[in-house]
């Protein structure tokens, strides 16, 4: 039986200091440390402090999720704590009222790996006709978005918005390094590309500052921009793991039919 070895401390530093693509020099000065120090460090030749990690981590960007092993490296217990979501207290009535608040139109919560937390009831009518059963792995809403089984094919503009959803679990792998992210990302690109480019909208599309999702529904086409809202400095792994996405009427008439389905 083989056992693996967690890597110290200073190898972890480097390998988050070399994901966000930062020369010692930059880092050492932004987190008020000299070269030599930092070069120390990440050789093993001196330990960091407690205040020098997460000096060091916050200048890197690391999740709070990966904080907590390079503190247990460095012989310190873990920092950051991790709740289920329903023990959230105040920031989980937070979320809800977001989602409520943004009625009629749809709004949901997911946390790193695009698993669903909570959605509002505008959200439920999209994801209605979606199979989902209580023995069902956590809910994934990208999956459910572009898998054969799911959504993609009511989603119009499906080239679009897969090209751009792929890249945004590109984007996300390389700021966390999550695994699951990863094998949601190989997930994801296994299922069948469509063919072709997509027709343009009503609008014609011309303008590519934001790729909307065109959604067809038996009352007839949706348009829908979105943008992602997240907890400002959170100290919980949960917290700082939650995004809330809330959808936007594109155009007059989207607007219109979704405020006749919250009547």
């Amino acid at each position: 039986m083989t056992t693996t070895t967690a890597p110290p401390v200073g190898v972890l530093l480097r390998r988050w200091r070399e994901r966000r693509r930062r020369s010692q020099l930059d880092v050492a000065l932004a987190a008020e440390l000299s070269t030599r120090h930092l070069s120390c460090v990440e050789t093993g030749r001196a330990n960091p402090s407690r205040d020098l990690i997460r000096r060091l981590c916050d200048e890197l960007d690391v999740p709070l999720r990966e904080r907590n092993p390079i503190y247990l490296a460095a012989g310190f217990a873990p920092v950051h704590r991790e709740r289920p979501f329903d023990d959230l207290g105040a920031a989980r009535a937070a979320v809800e009222a977001v989602l409520t608040g943004h009625e009629p139109n749809p709004a949901l919560a997911v946390n790193v790996r695009w698993e669903l937390l909570a959605a509002n009831r505008a959200m439920e009518l999209f994801l209605g006709d979606v199979r989902r059963r209580p023995s069902d792995p956590p809910f994934n809403v990208l999956k459910a978005t572009l898998g054969p089984d799911g959504m993609a094919g009511r989603v119009l503009n499906l080239a679009q918005w897969r090209a751009h959803v792929l890249r945004r679990v590109r984007r996300q792998l390389d700021r966390t390094a999550d695994t699951g992210l990863a094998e949601l990302l190989a997930e994801l690109e296994s299922y069948p590309a469509p063919e072709g480019t997509d027709a343009p909208g009503p609008d014609g599309e011309a303008q590519d500052l934001v790729v909307p999702l065109r959604l067809a529904s038996e009352y007839g086409e949706l348009a829908l921009l979105y943008t992602t809202t997240v907890f400002g400095s959170p100290r919980d792994v949960t917290l700082d793991e939650i995004a809330i996405e809330t959808f936007f009427p594109a155009d007059g008439r989207t607007a219109e039919l979704m405020r006749g389905l919250a009547g």
